[in-house]
């Protein structure tokens, strides 16, 4: 495969996230309207217009390269088998955060080789601010108007853990986890910026104890790695992507320090 200049993408891919997260916003504050998918989840004005300006601005800048999002029709794993290099994209990350009204969303995209994720951009457009990166290249964090920064995730502190936690999804098993950690501090917070609080060193871990897909996580995997992170699987095994027919993801945990054995609180 070519060698890509994977910092050009990222800032191009980042612009592109920004314009999206824009006709996520006029639409936020206007009227839209609501459907729901197959697996009854929601579908809003606002994804599909973010998916029609992603898919047909990544095409202009890498042609070469396909694009898989939520809101693609279908690619049967016979063609997708095929993709060494692919974009996976979220347009919408948090459906149920935009209809809440909270702000708290996000546009996703991702750059995957070889089943891993090498480029991740997350744009927050309420919030106006921005997580990025691209593998061997740092993460960052640019809030609206300043310069970017660079990201760290932290050591687990001696005293009380900070979890991220969903202000959507808290399944009865991720609440017997928590109970099993003993005193926490939970940050709530939705979408995949969870993922980017681990990345940032505001939370210590965010425990998916519940269904995701593959686009939900994968901008945010770059972010976190890149930032010292990691992103596992519950058995510790990395997440990987594009090796099987579905596009669910198993299980999974985010978190700074690997000093601690995490998978000790699901018994």
């Amino acid at each position: 495969m070519n060698e890509l200049n994977l910092e050009y993408l990222c800032i191009n891919a980042l612009d592109i996230a920004r314009d999206a997260g824009r006709k996520i916003v006029e639409i936020y504050n206007s009227s839209y309207e609501i459907e729901e998918k197959d697996d009854k989840t929601p579908l809003t004005t606002a994804d599909l217009a973010a998916h029609e300006i992603i898919v047909s601005s990544l095409k202009e800048l890498t042609g070469d390269i396909p694009v898989l999002s939520e809101e693609s029709d279908s690619v049967p794993f016979k063609i997708r088998k095929q993709w060494q290099r692919y974009w996976l994209v979220d347009p919408l990350d948090g459906t149920r955060e935009f209809i809440k009204h909270n702000g708290e969303f996000s546009v996703n995209i991702a750059l995957i080789e070889n089943h891993q994720s090498i480029l991740g951009v997350i744009n927050a457009p309420v919030l106006k601010h921005d997580y990025f990166a691209w593998r061997d290249g740092g993460a960052y964090k640019q809030v609206s108007g300043e310069a970017k920064k660079p990201i760290h995730t932290r050591p687990l502190p001696e005293a009380i853990t900070t979890v991220a936690g969903s202000r959507s999804h808290a399944s009865d098993k991720l609440k017997a986890y928590l109970e099993n950690m003993g005193e926490i501090e939970l940050l709530s917070m939705g979408s995949s910026l969870k993922s980017c609080l681990v990345a940032e060193g505001a939370a210590d871990i965010y425990p998916r104890l519940g269904l995701t897909s593959e686009w939900d996580t994968a901008a945010a995997q770059c972010i976190v790695e890149e930032a010292g992170g990691y992103m596992r699987q519950t058995d510790m095994q990395p997440m990987r992507y594009n090796t099987k027919d579905c596009l669910l993801n198993p299980e999974f945990f985010v978190f700074g320090d690997n000093s601690q054995d995490w998978t000790k609180y699901l018994k």
